[in-house]
């Protein structure tokens, strides 16, 4: 795609999105947050419950663009699914670094791969990736909408209308719901640490993820249609509110919840998206209002490697320790924050400012590579 072609609303979203990811992840205290920062304790939705299907959302539109193009190109299908392939496993296997990682290798980690954590958010990044780019490129449109549809009615049935066996009813509940007895079936002992019987990236959630990346590519499809910019922009902000809409009304009978990732859920988050996307398509691509992107393009060209090395490099902070003359131990984060900003901040602000000078440091060395033109593409 030549530089005029790009959709740069499409990198800002994803510089804005990425950008959110770490600030959630990385506060300066877990015990000091605001809490739009948080994510919903169980059903409900927060502003950090929208920045995973933001990203899956945006993963489905640069599928649309970007496999259209290969496609127009003609070629070798075969070497276009193996990259797929090849894409798919460089992507799940950072996500079990990022879950491993020291690998027991140094620094006392304890580590064991019969209770690494197998599920993730890469990982799930991954599968999605592949299964809807298999769909995009061997189905119709028209399969591929009665695809999502049925995946998430399905996905709601499963979830509250079959018993849960060995609990005998349909729950929501955390620990014993339809996709916790899945997970329990197939990965017991390799979920998510703070729960160890449930993971919010399990494998029967991972469906309806599915039918985010969809509602992108939908989305994609139409921005590339040849409608005039604004008919874009106004079926962009239509649909995005029939789907909140059709979210909240789901929302009756299948709670919106990130943690299981209910279908009103995609239905909701996704309107979110096609929202946000036609603000940025609007003043961006349409009005050409670009003084202001720069920092979120920088972060959307490299926004897997940044999320990635931002989350090792935030773990060996937390397990680079030495001893103080009180005996107590200490690491690096924990030095940083308590030295620089809780000295002088309340602790909630302290973890907020932190987090933000830590955007701000990736920032700069994304931006080195910005301006050297070195994209990292996975």
């Amino acid at each position: 795609m030549k530089p005029s072609d790009r959709l740069l609303s499409l990198d800002v979203f994803r510089g804005i999105t990425i950008m959110g990811m770490i600030l959630v992840n990385n506060p300066g205290s877990w015990g000091a947050i605001y809490p739009p920062l948080e994510h919903a304790k169980w059903h409900g939705c927060t502003p950090t419950d929208l920045i995973f299907p933001f990203f899956l959302f945006i993963v489905g539109v640069a599928i649309s663009y970007s496999l259209t193009k290969r496609k127009q190109q003609g070629g070798d299908m075969k070497s276009l699914y193996l990259n797929i392939f090849r894409r798919t496993v460089i992507l799940f296997a950072l996500g079990l670094i990022l879950a491993g990682f020291p690998f027991g290798l140094f620094l006392g980690h304890e580590f064991s791969w019969s209770t690494i954590r197998i599920p993730g958010v890469l990982q799930r990044i991954a599968i999605v990736y592949m299964i809807s780019s298999i769909l995009f490129l061997t189905t119709n449109t028209k399969f591929q909408y009665w695809f999502t549809a049925f995946i998430l009615v399905l996905y709601g049935v499963l979830m509250t209308l079959v018993p849960v066996p060995g609990i005998g009813y349909s729950n929501l509940e955390p620990t014993t719901n339809f996709a916790a007895w899945i997970d329990n079936l197939f990965l017991q002992g390799h979920m998510w640490s703070a729960t160890k019987v449930w993971d919010p990236e399990g494998l029967l959630s991972t469906l309806p993820a599915i039918g985010t990346a969809m509602l992108g590519i939908f989305t994609g499809n139409w921005l590339r249609s040849e409608k005039d910019q604004t008919t874009k922009t106004v079926w962009l902000f239509i649909w995005g509110g029939v789907l909140m809409v059709a979210g909240w009304i789901w929302n009756g009978w299948f709670p919106i919840n990130k943690n299981i990732w209910t279908s009103s859920y995609v239905l909701y988050t996704g309107g979110l998206a096609l929202n946000f996307l036609g603000f940025c398509y609007w003043f961006i691509d349409v009005k050409k209002i670009t003084w202001w992107i720069k920092p979120f393009q920088v972060y959307g060209m490299n926004a897997i490697t940044v999320f990635f090395l931002s989350g090792i490099v935030g773990r060996l902070m937390g397990m680079i320790k030495w001893q103080l003359g009180d005996g107590s131990m200490i690491n690096v984060k924990d030095y940083l924050f308590q030295t620089f900003f809780l000295s002088w901040l309340q602790p909630i602000n302290a973890s907020l400012v932190w987090a933000l000078v830590y955007i701000l440091v990736w920032l700069g060395l994304m931006w080195i590579l910005y301006s050297k033109k070195i994209f990292i593409k996975v």
